[in-house]
């Protein structure tokens, strides 16, 4: 994922390819030193990288990609192998470093919410396949597909097959939704739901919210956040509530969903409704 020259420091590393540019010893100390210290390595610019923790190594690697001041640039997961804390600062800075270097930058992830929060295009790919191209919130929100929607969804899309008669969608025993408007000309039959975790909730959060019971199979709390992991007739779904929530193995508990939040799809993985209310 980086490669540095192992018998120079972390300021050679830097500073190699405006040497081989030809560039100023001035410009190459401004350059240097302003990409070490976007990149929180300015204490370690005498360091060899064998020094250095993988984390160092792998921002040292892209400060000699800012430095270069390259008019494309390829990131494979740069951020992979930084702690949770600098991973996050980082996050929160590519946005303005791609900004400042007025580079086509391709930002390689196999994390929706790193893409979601450069913004951009989004390209998703699923075994070597570009499946939708285009600005990354539509994307997200209107996926063309339904391997789109699954590939682009952390954690995974919650799905299940509902069969479509009249104006409503319908599981004996379990699920009657209203079918969305676009859809009221389609043809009645099998259909796949889908919808993410943080749609599904454990309150009725708007007047149109449908009730479904469910059994919890394990939660996973984080401190911010409670994955409730459920199991509703062929299906499992996660639930992403905020907050701490406690439930039992095995619990009945009631979760609610908007029907606006669904997105639907054909027996192809075509998407044929889109949903309604354009919160992420």
């Amino acid at each position: 994922q980086f490669i540095n020259y192992p018998a120079m420091t972390v300021y050679e590393n830097i500073a190699s390819p405006l040497r081989v540019a030809g560039a100023s010893q001035a410009t190459i100390d401004s350059e240097v030193k302003r990409a070490a210290s976007l990149l929180k390595l300015t204490p370690y610019l005498d360091r060899t990288p064998l020094s250095l923790s993988g984390g160092q190594q792998q921002r040292t690697a892209l400060a000699r990609a800012i430095v270069k001041n390259a008019g494309l640039v390829l990131l494979d997961e740069p951020l992979a192998n930084l702690d949770y804390k600098l991973r996050e600062e980082l996050r929160a800075e590519l946005p303005k470093i791609f900004a400042e270097t007025g580079a086509i930058f391709v930002y390689a992830t196999t994390e929706p919410h790193e893409a979601l929060l450069l913004g951009g295009n989004t390209a998703t790919l699923s075994e070597g396949r570009i499946t939708q191209f285009g600005p990354t919130i539509d994307v997200f929100r209107k996926p063309d597909d339904l391997l789109t929607a699954k590939t682009f969804a952390d954690p995974p899309l919650n799905t299940i097959v509902l069969r479509k008669s009249g104006s409503h969608f319908l599981l004996d025993g379990g699920i009657n939704l209203p079918v969305p408007a676009e859809m009221a000309q389609a043809e009645d039959g099998a259909y796949t739901i889908g919808f993410h975790p943080h749609h599904l909730a454990p309150h009725a959060k708007t007047m149109s919210a449908v009730p479904i019971t469910a059994k919890v199979s394990i939660t996973e709390i984080t401190g911010s956040e409670s994955f409730v992991h459920l199991d509703f007739a062929d299906a499992r779904w996660v639930m992403l509530a905020h907050g701490i929530r406690v439930f039992e193995p095995d619990e009945t508990i009631e979760v609610f969903i908007d029907p606006r939040h669904i997105m639907v799809f054909d027996a192809s993985g075509r998407a044929v409704a889109a949903p309604q209310k354009m919160a992420a």
